[in-house]
């Protein structure tokens, strides 16, 4: 079942930041991700948004989604999203 995983992101440095998006496609593809959606200007229906970024991806199953985030080498990357961001990362199973 596809697996995605929801991410909201204030960044607070452009530069760093950079670093990690430059790493990011060879390990989500590696794992069998797909991006399917990047925004900085979203447009709030409900509620509040208060994200400078959200990202969504989508991975053929749970077991890979998991596989890819706690993989050592996402993992040492996102050191770079930490120092550079603040955020939340949800992950919601598709429908069947």
């Amino acid at each position: 079942m596809t697996t995605y995983l929801v991410a909201q992101l204030n960044i607070h440095d452009r530069e760093r930041y950079a670093e990690y998006g430059a790493g990011f496609m060879n390990i989500l593809t590696k794992y069998h991700g797909k991006v399917l959606g990047v925004d900085e200007d979203t447009q709030t229906l409900e509620g509040d948004w208060d994200f400078t970024r959200t990202v969504l991806l989508a991975f053929p199953s749970e077991a890979e989604a998991k596989s890819w985030y706690h993989s050592q080498e996402y993992q040492q990357l996102a050191q770079h999203r930490f120092a550079a961001s603040a955020g939340n990362v949800v992950m919601m199973k598709g429908l069947e």
